[in-house]
């Protein structure tokens, strides 16, 4: 379901946002989901995070056809990095929204690069810098910009 904004003489519907999150730790996405709150921004509707602690359930996700309007992938998780998960979406997934990749160390930017994630932010959670890096993707990315 989707929200009712009303906002200069117009109004709009705007859908819920969909943030896939992946990591096998729990703590991690415990402290994603409390720094993404319900809105990232006052320009971009609420959004739901769904969370997957497997690199398989996230592809069965996927497979599904459901909504995903921006994936939140953890490079440390394992067996399968997010790097590595992130790669396979940007070859197999047709228009593959928008990934934001949680890395260890500065020095993974180049590995962030060859997965083709278009965003990175570093361990441990800063929740205004993901929050600011999810909500620039979300509005920079043009299937809802349209």
């Amino acid at each position: 379901m989707g929200d009712l904004h009303i906002g200069l003489g117009r109004i709009t519907y705007m859908q819920k946002l969909i943030l896939a999150l992946y990591s096998d730790d729990s703590t991690v996405r415990s402290s994603v989901i409390a720094a993404l709150g319900k809105q990232l921004d006052k320009d971009l509707p609420l959004h739901e995070i769904k969370e997957f602690a497997t690199a398989d359930a996230l592809r069965l996700y996927v497979d599904s056809k459901k909504q995903v309007d921006l994936f939140i992938l953890d490079a440390e998780a394992v067996p399968e990095g997010g790097m590595g998960v992130c790669r396979q979406l940007k070859d197999e997934v047709f228009n593959c929204p928008p990934v934001l990749l949680i890395t260890a160390r500065t020095s993974d930017n180049w590995l962030a690069t060859w997965s083709r994630a278009e965003a990175t932010v570093m361990h441990p959670i800063d929740p205004f810098t993901i929050a600011d890096k999810c909500a620039g993707l979300l509005k920079s990315n043009s299937a809802l910009a349209k």
